[in-house]
């Protein structure tokens, strides 16, 4: 059900020794339940709660038409997928996969490199064993401390990787609280820093009894092992599985997996705590809305950095679409005052480049010395939402995982938040899939400076579990991360039979202190093993991340302009903001000749916008004059000069043109477009015709159109195809009836990247980037695909036919290598798909996709067969 859905409000009372009771706007029935003291004594000085065995219940949502309203099988289901047992497990199609080799590696050393909680692990709360599995682990970082939950233990740790408190049991936060929030531990925890507030938010659920609870603790003061402000949010029989929290200036925005009565899958819930009231340790409501059982495993934007978003703000929550290649996003706007006005606005869908789940959204990951496979969570996409205000944009990112060729690798995204107020927008997206390796479980942020940096689990059948990292600086080409990969810890060991569960989900924070260095958290085994798992931190920054200065850059469009004497033309003067925040910029002119005028419209701009100048030649006389406009704002001054031609007579048609970008990097195989842009500069708007020179051997350059009315534009996209390595200065050249200019395009070819097999354009109906030989061709439709490309003829053909690329490997030893598909026929091919096929057909195809969340058995070491879904 798309649109609005309704809304409830919960009111909480903490208060000691009084009932606090809960009641609905949706007309769920009201319960009651016990609340002990709201502020809790020092956590440092709480004795440690017990580690008790628990019955703890966890359900993964399952989606898709096949499983909507399947209830939860008996207890003893917990020991074997709900989605194997229906036989719902879906393999991947086949994919030809681009690898990516890059020749040197930019990726930081890391900074600090430790082990957090796992197995052995020691501090002053102790030492850690574990007892079950996954462990979940979540982690974010403040001003001087860092600190880590896993299921179900917490420990805070300095800067320099060392433990000044814990571990302990996560439910000590809620000693003296009372009910299941102080019973329970029952882990599914998040962690996070309020930038804002400087405060500390740590969160559990407690669903080994009912009502089903969500146990929200908020730091009164910056230190985390000081008192807590402790909260409990009802949701009476509605199981509220994998929360994943966000904090934005209005609400803390949480978000669940429902399962009705702990059975039934019902949608996701998202709801919004009262920040404010409990930043200041006041009784606090929460509102909540759902969705469809189309949708599960969406994520709350979660705010990083100083630059808060504009004011009123609707917080953004993400997900996978319920169709295939897409994203689902909602806008949700909570009005504490009046709560009947808060808003839940969507679905709204964004299209993705294609993909499939991993591992059908199930488990298919191998590891070294064992036939064990882990799952990959391929149906949801990865915690976090991170969200960041650059003052002229705002940008979200996040990840899942995808298959890449034969294996897994990681699709990540930018969305960005349209300037009209619509919602979101796909900025870029790529698949991080460099070698045959799997990579999963990832997590993404961006730094200050727009940087981005991604941390994920790598295996392979020759591969025990690692934690490795990647990133992309923000003047990248888009949709690559091209820093190479740097490696936290190489796991010692293979997680054995039977235990598939792997992490659930990892973590990359931003350090508040410079907002430059990413501190990453995720898990590995040290020896072969099923419960004795480690936990590893570490963090890294990029060289260019550093203080930012507020600062712009202006310039005018056309940058010349002639006119007849009284006659008028206008030179867009454009300002951007290069660094730091958005400042206002006021705008002057000088130079401008007796008897002429040149005014801005408007006057002033904030950083990032355009004035319109307006010149006219009036009575000055005739000649050539510099117009000088300067931008001034609060921390720098910058100009842009306008050169005004008055003419002697009637004026005489001409035109500017110009290029934007003006200079392109691509790799080899890859494509990007330029806008090439007219303006009228002086008397009648003529008939401009375009072409392009200097396109190097390999390469194309098209222009669409072709011809274009003085003050139109057209698009020239340029593929670097096979061109060699090298810049290339390509000329646009506009001619009209009365004047010819040129603008220039400089591209700069490079290889490493693109020197790997590519596809070509087999997605587009062609061949390019390979060589072919006899009968080889691009036909469509073949076993439901698009497009497929045909080695051989349909009809008698007597020779030898075969499609071939050839790539230079990117090592020191320049070796060359050639892939070729070859094929020998004389006779008629039979359909893409059978077993034998002649002539050979490489088959790229779009296939139908079904959503499924199934539950997930967490397993004990302890082997005692309880009823614990995670």
């Amino acid at each position: 059900m798309a649109g609005v859905f309704a809304v409830m409000a919960l009111s909480i009372i903490p208060i000691s020794n009084h009932v606090g009771s809960s009641s609905s706007k949706a007309g769920m029935s009201s319960i009651e339940s016990e609340a002990g003291p709201i502020l809790s004594a020092r956590l440092r000085d709480l004795r440690p709660a017990l580690r008790t065995a628990q019955a703890r219940y966890s359900i993964r949502a399952f989606r898709g038409s096949a499983r909507r309203g399947a209830p939860l099988p008996p207890i003893l289901a917990p020991y074997g997928r709900l989605a194997d047992a229906l036989g719902l497990f879906r393999r991947a199609g086949t994919m030809l996969t681009q690898f990516v080799f890059p020749s040197v590696y930019a990726i930081p050393a890391a900074d600090r490199n430790f082990d957090g909680i796992g197995q052995g692990f020691s501090g002053p709360g102790g030492t850690f064993s574990v007892a079950g599995a996954p462990p979940d682990p979540n982690g974010d970082v403040g001003p001087n401390h860092y600190v880590q939950v896993v299921n179900t233990d917490l420990a805070v740790f300095d800067k320099n990787g060392v433990p000044i408190y814990g571990p302990v049991p996560i439910n000590t936060l809620w000693s003296g609280f009372g009910g299941g929030c102080q019973t329970n531990n029952d882990g599914d925890p998040t962690v996070l820093y309020d930038p804002m507030a400087d405060r500390w938010i740590i969160s559990q659920f407690s669903v080994s009894t009912t009502p089903y609870l969500q146990c929200v603790a908020v730091s009164a003061t910056n230190d985390p092992t000081g008192s807590y402000y402790r909260y409990v949010f009802s949701y009476s029989t509605d199981f509220p599985d994998y929360p994943k929290m966000g904090v934005w200036p209005d609400a803390y925005y949480i978000t669940f997996n429902i399962f009705t009565n702990g059975q039934v899958f019902a949608g996701a819930e998202i709801c919004a705590y009262d920040r404010v009231k409990m930043l200041a340790g006041m009784p606090a409501t929460q509102q909540c809305f759902n969705t469809t059982t189309s949708y599960g495993g969406l994520l709350p934007a979660d705010l990083d950095g100083a630059r808060q978003p504009p004011a009123g703000s609707p917080n953004y929550i993400v997900g996978l679409g319920a169709a295939p290649n897409s994203l689902a996003f909602w806008k949700f706007h909570v009005d504490w005052t009046t709560p009947a006005s808060s808003s839940f606005t969507g679905p709204m869908t964004l299209a993705t480049a294609a993909y499939s789940e991993a591992c059908g959204g199930g488990r298919c990951i191998p590891q070294s010395g064992t036939t064990q496979r882990l799952d990959s969570l391929g149906d949801r996409l990865m915690y976090r939402l991170a969200y960041r205000n650059f003052g002229d944009h705002e940008s979200l990112v996040v990840n899942h995982s995808v298959v890449a060729g034969s294996s897994v690798g990681v699709r990540w995204y930018e969305l960005r938040v349209a300037a009209t107020g619509a919602g979101l927008s796909m900025f870029q997206q790529g698949t991080y899939a460099p070698n045959s390796n799997y990579r999963w479980m990832g997590s993404l942020a961006m730094d200050q400076a727009g940087n981005m940096a991604l941390g994920y689990s790598v295996s392979s059948s020759f591969l025990h579990p690692q934690i490795r990292y990647t990133g992309r600086l923000a003047g990248d080409p888009a949709g690559q991360m091209t820093q190479g990969e740097g490696t936290l810890i190489a796991g010692g060991g293979s997680q054995l039979a039977t235990l598939s569960r792997w992490g659930d989900y990892s973590m990359m924070a931003v350090d508040p202190g410079d907002d430059c260095t990413f501190w990453y958290t995720n898990q590995y085994l040290p020896t072969n093993g099923r419960f004795n798992w480690k936990t590893r931190i570490g963090t890294f920054k990029f060289p260019s991340c550093g203080p930012v200065t507020n600062d712009f850059s202006i310039s005018a469009s056309p940058p010349s302009v002639s006119l007849a004497p009284g006659a008028s033309g206008v030179s867009t003067i454009s300002t951007a903001l290069i660094a730091g925040s958005a400042e206002t910029i006021a705008l002057t002119v000088s130079g401008v000749p007796a008897g002429a005028t040149a005014t801005p419209n408007p006057t002033s701009v904030t950083a990032g916008g355009s004035s319109s100048l307006t010149i006219n030649a009036g009575t000055a006389t005739p000649g050539s004059y510099t117009l000088t406009v300067t931008g001034t704002s609060t921390s720098a001054i910058h100009a842009t000069t306008v050169t005004l031609t008055v003419t002697s007579g009637a004026p005489v048609n001409d035109f500017s043109i110009s290029a934007s970008p003006s200079s392109l990097s691509l790799a080899q195989g890859a494509s990007s477009p330029s806008t090439i842009s007219t303006a009228v500069i002086s008397g009648n708007a003529e008939t401009i015709s375009l072409t392009v020179s200097g396109v190097p051997t390999g390469a194309t350059a098209t222009l669409n159109p072709t011809s274009v009315t003085a003050g139109g534009g057209s698009t020239l996209t340029i593929n670097a195809g096979t061109a060699a390595a090298g810049t290339y200065t390509l000329t646009v050249t506009g001619t009209s009836a009365s004047a010819m200019h040129s603008t220039s395009v400089t591209l700069t070819v490079t290889s490493g990247a693109s020197s790997a097999l590519v596809n070509g354009g087999f997605e587009t109906g062609d061949l390019t980037g390979w060589t072919t030989i006899g009968a080889a061709s691009v036909t469509t439709g073949s076993h439901s695909g698009t497009y497929a490309a045909m080695v051989g003829s349909t009809s008698a053909f007597n020779g030898d036919s075969s499609l071939t690329q050839t790539f230079t490997a990117p090592a020191s030893s320049g070796t060359s290598w050639s892939a070729r598909t070859r094929s020998r026929t004389t006779g008629r091919r039979p359909p893409c798909g059978t077993t034998r096929q002649t002539p050979l057909t490489l088959c790229w195809q779009k296939h139908a996709r079904t959503r499924a969340r199934g539950p997930r058995p967490v397993l004990r070491s302890s082997e005692v067969a309880r009823t614990h879904w995670r």
